[in-house]
């Protein structure tokens, strides 16, 4: 009988050993769902992060494409506009020579018409042609003096 009542009595014990083991193994279970539930919430947090950010990618890339576009014509534009630039520079530069041309053939002329003109009686109250073709051969040397001036401060 005592080997009855040491068996019972380690059998009970086991069986409460059993019971502690299945309470704390519930429990860790309970903890491993409630977990569960937290990595589902957290992978669908991250799909819908996914989600939004391809759309942002796709917005990105239109917005990338649109901005390339503007930049080309952008550029084109600037392009014209540049050759009008170079094109009206040397128109202005044709203008200039033939200024000078000009400036240069009327100091040679006036310089000799004003010496004629001065020999002639009653000539210094009157305003000659001469006189007024030298003034505009100094007016647009000054002109052209300013233009060049204006030039070189545009290509420095």
């Amino acid at each position: 009988m005592t080997i009855t009542l040491i068996a019972d009595v380690l059998v009970g014990c086991l069986l409460v050993a059993t019971i502690i083991t299945c309470f704390v193994l519930t429990k860790r279970i309970e903890r491993l769902k409630a977990d569960e539930a937290g990595m589902r919430q957290t992978v669908g947090a991250l799909i819908a992060a996914t989600d939004t950010a391809e759309r942002a990618i796709a917005g990105l890339k239109t917005t990338l494409g649109d901005c390339d576009r503007t930049l080309a014509e952008r550029l084109q534009t600037a392009e014209r506009y540049a050759a009008d630039l170079a094109a009206q520079i040397e128109a202005g530069q044709v203008v200039m020579d033939r200024i000078g041309q000009i400036v240069s053939a009327a100091t040679l002329v006036a310089p000799k018409a004003v010496e004629e003109k001065a020999l002639m009686p009653g000539a210094a109250n009157e305003a000659t042609p001469i006189s007024r073709l030298a003034s505009a051969a100094q007016s647009a040397a000054a002109i052209r003096a300013r233009a060049a001036r204006r030039l070189e401060g545009q290509a420095a």
